[in-house]
């Protein structure tokens, strides 16, 4: 199948298939006759993977990692854990930063008085008053 095709049965856009095709994660069949990539099932399916493991904010090298350990059929589960529960240690630790901003922010939202003058505390933090 054509690119436009294979994105859309995997979920992605063409732009993000030519890059995943580009850097390797996925390598469609040439047309020698008109030199256009053909996308099979298993190219789907790769780009399926990886479309999943972007969503859950993997890297593009974990996400060739990650693809390298679904295509190994004997590769040990503890390897596909360790790298989960790395990544759940990282989106914990930015959840935990975003948390602070947010309360940074609201803290500031409350001392700002929203009125007609110009005093405003939020500008005064942002500009390091």
């Amino acid at each position: 199948m054509q690119i436009g095709e294979a994105a859309q049965r995997a979920g992605l856009t063409v732009k993000t298939v030519r890059y995943y095709a580009n850097i390797g994660m996925v390598t469609p069949r040439q047309d020698a006759a008109t030199g256009y990539r053909d996308y099979g099932e298993g190219d789907v399916a790769k780009l399926q993977f990886v479309g999943k493991a972007r969503k859950f904010d993997f890297s593009v090298e974990e996400c060739r990692e990650l693809l390298g350990l679904y295509e190994d059929r004997n590769r040990p589960s503890r390897e596909v854990k360790a790298l989960t529960l790395k990544k759940v240690g990282e989106i914990d630790a930015r959840l935990a930063e975003l948390q602070s901003l947010k309360d940074e922010l609201s803290g500031l939202a409350s001392a700002c008085d929203g009125d007609h003058r110009p005093d405003c505390p939020i500008l005064n933090a942002l500009s390091g008053g």
